[in-house]
């Protein structure tokens, strides 16, 4: 029994630190601290400074959801605690707002984005998003170099008569320039949908913040014109058959009453039963047509308030303006984490360097 409690009692013994010997052990590598944080400090310098600054710039919407969606509202929060009532697609509302981040991320909407005309905050030269991303971004000098390389490897390897034309734009078919910008661009642009409020946020970083807050506005346009169309897609369809018919109803009345007119004129002291029963026949069909002409003309008159009763409202909440303060490099911040995981691992190396580690391993 003894000798269980005295071996109980030496390894507690071990596991016992002595912050004393630690401190000192610490001022032992007093040298290797100010060396590895000295490094520390000038490669991270060199590395922040090499960071360009990048700004940020929020636009918040809130939509108005269709009639059909204040049910689908109902069925989505119904599904958000795990009880799954119905469809939410039986609404007849196909593009719920919670999609709309896909739909700012898909081929076709980006690239949508690359005519966007730009300038930059200290320049009035005006050029497109795509020249933009191309021609005008700016990046660390280690990608600079191993960009450079590449390509030049590339230009060794590839044919000389091996030209892409990337002047055409085919979302269905990108170039590979056309697909790097694509890629590009949705690094920089993202869309949020709140899922209890429904409250579009659309972010847009860059290292210009005049560019930064012009793209965001008309992401915040493009995305506006792409639910409109969408919501109002069948309304401007049937808008189109009623314009159709109008133009086809209205011809066929303007016809049938300036034959009826060319006959009465013709026909004024005429008083044979024949032409009395021609004369009614041809007032007959100009009634008939007159009645089918305002009937379709009251039937445009519905499409084209069903378009604009099915067109959405977007509330701004938070406009498009150019960003004052930059969103990143956090240099100060990154700085001290550097320097406090070099100050860390040189602390660890110093204490397994005096075996101050060995208690708490167990050996």
């Amino acid at each position: 029994m003894a000798t269980e409690e005295n071996k109980t009692i030496s390894s507690q013994e071990k596991t016992v630190l002595d912050f004393g010997k630690l401190k000192q052990d610490m001022r032992k590598h007093k040298k290797n601290y100010f060396l590895v944080l000295g490094i520390t400090f000038v490669l991270g310098v060199i590395y922040l400074l090499s960071l360009h600054n990048v700004y940020k710039c929020e636009v918040m919407l809130a939509p108005e959801l269709s009639r059909s969606s204040s049910s689908s509202s109902l069925l989505s929060l119904a599904n958000s605690f795990g009880m799954r009532i119905g469809s939410s697609t039986s609404s007849g509302e196909a593009l719920f707002p919670t999609l709309y981040p896909d739909m700012v991320s898909s081929v076709d909407f980006k690239t949508k984005l690359f005519p966007i005309q730009v300038h930059k905050k200290d320049s009035t030269r005006m050029m497109t998003y795509y020249d933009y991303l191309l021609n005008e971004q700016k990046y660390p000098w280690w990608s600079e170099a191993i960009g450079g390389t590449l390509r030049f490897l590339i230009s060794l390897i590839a044919s000389p008569d091996s030209t892409v034309d990337n002047t055409r734009l085919d979302p269905f078919q990108l170039t590979k320039e056309q697909k790097s910008i694509a890629d590009l661009v949705e690094k920089k642009v993202s869309c949020d949908v709140d899922a209890k409020t429904l409250v579009i946020t659309i972010s847009v970083t860059d290292q210009d913040p005049l560019i930064c807050a012009t793209v965001a506005d008309s992401v915040k346009t493009h995305l506006q014109q792409a639910i409109t169309n969408y919501r109002t897609q069948k309304a401007r369809v049937d808008l189109e058959y009623n314009q159709k018919l109008y133009r086809e109803t209205k011809a066929k009345y303007e016809k049938a009453r300036q034959a009826y007119a060319a006959f009465a004129d013709a026909n004024q002291d005429v008083i044979l039963e024949s032409v009395r029963s021609r004369r009614a026949d041809l007032e007959n069909e100009m009634q008939i047509q007159y009645n089918a002409y305002t009937q379709v003309a009251a039937q445009l008159t519905a499409a084209s308030a069903r378009v604009q009763e099915e067109t959405p409202a977007f509330t701004t909440i938070q406009r498009a303006t150019v960003p004052v303060k930059k969103a990143g490099p956090a240099r100060a911040k990154k700085l001290l984490i550097f320097l406090f995981l070099a100050f860390l691992g040189t602390t660890v190396w110093a204490f397994h360097k005096e075996g101050d580690l060995k208690p708490l391993l167990g050996l």
